[in-house]
């Protein structure tokens, strides 16, 4: 199904299963959806299966946002109990995304459509809300670990079987523009990897790169990507700059967020540096999340990384933000240069990322699908460098090629029933339909700050031990909120998450 006509389906109210090979443009569609569906005035909750996977969209995780949290049973209790917030953003959702649903249990969809049963007092797949599922299959699935509860994929689930979704499979290629890597991948995907896919794969083992120019390597463990970073790093001459990240919201959810957020707390750079963008350039395209680029040098007041990245455009990289939002409200923020280091990265945190080159050591791959997340990260074989591999890198799940000859069955029937939209979607792709809403020109982040800091002059600012001394003993004096604020110089909001933080989240 093509782009377009998948934005259609999904903008009439359909509920719908997004998939499609890596680079297939699966993210791309989904932020283009809820942009669309919050212009029309929908209350959409983002969401996905782990955090990392959640940033990407500006959202939370699913087990948040449903408050079924960590636990593998639904037991009545946890109705009952939840908070006043937790069911009023369930009932005010329109649409519910959920994202890289391949790592999501089938038990834990279920539990998800009870819930949203429950709360809307509606008998209905999830209580009437459209979801919309996006994911792959081919790449990594649900773990079983321990003791805890098992399960497999969500197409094994109830809420699934009587959800029925629409299956857009999208067909078109937006990553890859080599026909031996799309050959191999599609051959790993089919089940039918042949000998000569093998040797086209191993001809780049241990081959060198000769344009001199470093590149990122991706590994399968955290432990030998920091090893490798922190060296690289030090090999460097000159001084080290050194950015720390702000945070708004109460300490668990920024620690919640602070996991999914692949820029580091503490920024350590130096000229020459070897980075990667883990954001959208904000406008103008000038990066992407997975650019790569090296510290050229450092502005001589802010002292901002300017980076030169492969594509040819310099850039000054200023703080951006990250945030942990439940529905429509936000939980947490954090603001920091948008930048990590890039020797190396492990495969788990490349997911949804597009890299000019890598070097790619699969040797300890322990999971299927592994090796396909890893390889399909590239654009061609020529910018694929193999440090090594192992026979589980090249392994897919039999469930996951069993699931995908039956997707693409009632994807080919689904693409005929809305193959009508194709000149709505046209339409829409030459401007010519227009969203109910527009919104009104963004502000760079650096300029609302100084206009709230005209008001409030530590806003944003972190907090010092002897602040939160301060705002306890006045708190606990009976001193207001606006009394506070006043006080403080901070934001009455900010005031609120910060007495959230020591005194519980029922301070209001």
């Amino acid at each position: 199904m093509k782009q377009g006509v998948a934005l259609e389906v999904m903008l009439a109210g359909h509920s719908v299963m997004l998939t499609g090979s890596a680079g297939a443009g699966k993210t791309y569609l989904l932020n283009q959806f809820i942009r669309l569906a919050k212009s029309d005035g929908k209350h959409v909750s983002v969401t996905a299966t782990t955090g990392l996977a959640a940033t990407h969209l500006g959202g939370t995780t699913i087990h948040s946002w449903s408050g079924m949290g960590i636990n593998d049973f639904l037991h009545q209790s946890l109705i009952e109990n939840m908070s006043k917030t937790r069911r009023e953003i369930i009932e005010r959702t329109d649409v519910l995304i959920i994202d890289e649903i391949s790592m999501m249990h089938d038990f834990r969809l279920d539990m998800v459509d009870e819930i949203c049963r429950a709360v809307r007092k509606l008998d209905e797949p999830f209580g009437g809300i459209q979801v919309i599922m996006s994911g792959d299959f081919f790449q990594l699935p649900p773990i079983n670990r321990g003791s805890s509860r098992t399960g497999g994929f969500v197409v094994n689930s109830r809420a699934w079987q009587e959800l029925d979704p629409v299956i857009c499979y999208l067909e078109e290629q937006h990553r890859q523009d080599d026909e031996e890597l799309l050959s191999i991948l599609n051959a790993m995907r089919a089940d039918e990897l042949r000998q000569y896919h093998v040797d086209k794969l191993l001809s780049r083992l241990n081959v060198e790169d000769d344009t001199d120019e470093e590149m990122t390597e991706l590994h399968t463990v955290n432990v030998d990507v920091d090893k490798i970073n922190e060296s690289k790093l030090q090999l460097l001459e000159g001084d080290e700059v050194t950015y720390t990240q702000a945070t708004t919201g109460s300490q668990n959810y920024v620690d919640n967020l602070q996991r999914s957020v692949l820029a580091p707390p503490v920024l350590k750079l130096k000229l020459g540096a070897l980075v990667m963008a883990v954001k959208n350039s904000p406008d103008q395209r000038k990066y992407f999340n997975g650019s790569i680029g090296t510290v050229i040098g450092f502005e001589p007041v802010t002292d901002y990384p300017i980076v030169e990245f492969k594509n040819g455009k310099v850039v000054s990289m200023v703080p951006d933000a990250w945030e942990l939002r439940d529905g429509d409200k936000k939980r947490a923020s954090i603001t920091q240069i948008p930048l990590r280091l890039a020797w190396a990265i492990t495969v788990h945190k490349s997911q949804g990322m597009t890299l000019d080159s890598a070097r790619i050591d699969l040797r300890k791959a322990f999971v299927e699908g592994m090796g396909y997340v890893a390889l399909s990260r590239v654009k061609n074989l020529h910018n694929l460098y193999l440090s090594g591999i192992n026979r589980m890198a090249l392994q897919i799940s039999d469930d996951a090629k069993n699931i995908d000859v039956v997707l693409r069955s009632k994807a080919a029937d689904d693409a005929k029933r809305f193959a009508h939209l194709g000149e709505q979607a046209a339409s829409r792709a030459k401007g010519e339909l227009k969203t109910k809403k527009t919104k009104k020109a963004s502000t760079s982040w650096q300029a609302k700050i100084a206009k709230m800091r005209e008001v409030h002059p530590n806003a944003y600012m972190p907090w010092q031990k002897a602040d939160d001394v301060l705002l306890k003993e006045k708190f606990q004096q009976g001193v207001s909120v606006k009394e506070l604020s006043d006080l403080l110089g901070r934001h009455e909001g900010s005031i609120v998450m910060r007495l959230q933080k020591h005194f519980g989240e029922d301070i209001s």
